[in-house]
């Protein structure tokens, strides 16, 4: 048997490198927005106004469900929040 190393949890739970990627920017993302949550003391309720979505949804944001949440989606919440966004497109060795 081999061993196979991965350089992050993502490349090795998902199937293909394409998701792996999408799944990294949106947990970014996420810690982003939880952090900033966290930060100014913002209530559930209150974040959920801010960002224009549901309290549910920013308690599935605070659980960490990933799989509940599209890049897009995020970004608009990012954005919502008044926090900027910035990527960077490396190409690999």
């Amino acid at each position: 048997m081999t061993k196979q190393v991965f350089t992050n949890v993502w490349d090795a739970i998902e199937d293909t490198p394409e998701q792996a990627a999408n799944v990294k920017l949106r947990s970014v993302l996420m810690i982003s927005l939880k952090d900033h949550i966290s930060r100014t003391g913002m209530s559930q309720v209150q974040a959920a106004q801010l960002f224009g979505v549901t309290e549910p949804r920013v308690s599935d944001l605070m659980r960490g469900k990933i799989n509940l949440f599209a890049l897009d989606a995020l970004v608009n919440m990012a954005t919502a929040a008044g926090l900027r966004i910035e990527m960077h497109v490396l190409e690999t060795a």
